[in-house]
């Protein structure tokens, strides 16, 4: 017989609720690259507005819909409710895979949980304004940034969500910010610990990522989890249950159900870790990809007026590539092609450059690019393995070397660090700020991006503005 004597809830949801509620001592490194993620998401989720696949999914879910004091999409004249702004907003991030990541057990984008978090603070300063109440500022968003990142890396450092194939990584969005959210929302900790538990509960298969059916949910999938993770945030505000033993009742909770029987384990506490040790993006593709692009770009000019005299090309890298972009056969579309490590290290090699619409179909059709795919071999070094999951390294290292029909090659090109590593990101800070200001140049007038720029350049004045007026900044000019 069955007890059913509710447990007290498990111990990871009061963990996090006891983050969430407690944590308050925020450095100013951490701070500074919260500011960072904030502005480098932001532009990534502009340059999405370029792609109408992208653009015809946002708006509100019915149209004409009209939503007093509702959040600015950046970008866009769209006024809407928390969820479909956090969806949104979200679609716009995630689309081209250039939102920063963290490479753990479970690689991921934290900065997924932006949508919510600036949509939520949006709508609830145009909100409390209404009221005569103050509005929050974007220092409220980068704190609450601080802990969607911890949770989700905390997460995700020892835990292999992906390895039993019965749920996507967008899981893990989903938990940080159904938490975040509630927070922000006033939520108890009961309430906090009610919505990560109904967050937990919410799985969905990771087929869309992977061959044979990659396709473009795989750029709105966390959007989705974003919109849940809302959703659920405001229900546990007006009371709705929670699941207090969802990870480790028998049989049905998530660690037997999902997770082979395992329990979670954690390598540290929460605290602000992840977002100072995020990678931002070097090119718009697959996160364990990054050095292997920078590896063919450094070997274009080796290459590029020899491009028929290649013989054969080897790409060694660590065992996370090797799972989720080492593929064969015919690419259908783009989501298909930036998470193909081939196609990604042959256009570099044709072109030395590697953009987002180099996944379109008019340009994939190349025939230079599957004949470059075919000279190709990928193998596993298990140093980079070990490497890429050492705490104290969290390298991202591949190694290509070409051979030439003659019987020559190039030299053997060796990148450890992707260029926006953390071990690497004082260096790559220009190129944040090239990545920013093409972003709001293809957007706005000079002189709202002058402002733009200004503001996000002063990291004090940038603390104390109230999100409304930042948002009022980004939304499309009339």
């Amino acid at each position: 017989m069955t007890s059913n004597l509710k447990p007290p809830p498990d111990q990871v949801l009061v963990d996090i609720a006891d983050y969430v509620c407690n944590f308050r001592s925020f450095s100013e490194p951490a701070i500074a690259s919260a500011g960072l993620c904030l502005t480098d998401t932001l532009a990534g989720a502009l340059d999405a507005l370029d792609f109408s696949a992208c653009t015809r999914l946002l708006g509100p879910s019915v149209e004409g819909t009209i939503v007093p004091n509702g959040a600015r999409v950046p970008g866009t004249s769209y006024v809407l409710d928390p969820e479909n702004a956090a969806f949104n907003l979200a679609c716009l991030i995630r689309w081209l895979d250039y939102n920063d990541t963290f490479n753990a057990a479970t690689g991921s984008h934290p900065s997924d949980n932006l949508a919510g978090i600036l949509m939520l603070a949006d709508y609830l300063s145009r909100q409390r304004i209404s009221s005569g109440q103050q509005p929050l500022t974007i220092r409220d968003v980068l704190e609450n940034l601080i802990k969607a990142y911890e949770i989700q890396g905390c997460l995700a450092i020892e835990n292999g969500f992906g390895e039993t194939a019965a749920m996507d990584h967008n899981i893990l969005p989903r938990v940080a910010s159904s938490a975040v959210l509630t927070g922000m929302l006033g939520g108890t900790h009961e309430q906090i610990v009610n919505a990560i538990s109904n967050a937990f509960i919410d799985s969905s298969l990771s087929a869309f990522r992977h061959a044979p059916n990659t396709g473009a949910r795989k750029s709105w999938s966390c959007a989705e989890a974003i919109f849940q993770a809302m959703r659920l945030a405001r229900m546990a505000i007006k009371g709705e249950m929670g699941y207090p033993s969802v990870l480790t009742a028998e049989y049905y909770g998530f660690y037997d159900a999902r997770f082979k029987g395992r329990p979670f384990t954690f390598q540290r506490p929460y605290g602000e870790y992840i977002i100072q040790h995020s990678n931002f993006k070097f090119v718009a593709a697959g996160m364990h990809g990054q050095t292997a692009v920078e590896c063919a770009l450094r070997l274009h000019r080796d290459v590029r007026d020899r491009l028929d005299d290649i013989d054969r090309i080897e790409i060694r890298s660590h065992r996370a590539l090797m799972r989720i972009m080492n593929k064969s056969g015919p690419l259908y579309n783009p989501a298909d092609r930036d998470h193909c490590v081939q196609y990604t290290v042959a256009v570099g090699l044709i072109q030395g450059a590697l953009n987002a619409r180099d996944y379109e179909d008019d340009f994939a059709a190349d025939p230079r690019i599957d004949r470059l795919r075919a000279k190709m071999t990928v193998v596993e070094d298990e140093g980079y393995t070990r490497s890429f999951f050492d705490p104290d390294k969290r390298t991202n290292a591949t190694a290509i070397q070409i051979w030439l029909k003659d019987g020559s090659s190039t030299s053997k090109v060796e990148i450890e660090y992707p260029a926006g590593h953390y071990k690497r990101r004082a260096d790559f800070l220009p190129v944040l700020r090239k990545k920013l200001e093409a972003s709001l140049a293809r957007r706005f007038s000079s002189a709202r991006q002058d402002r733009v720029l200004r503001l996000c350049r002063d990291g004090s004045h940038l603390d104390r503005t109230p999100v409304n007026e930042f948002l009022d900044l980004l939304v499309v000019e009339r």
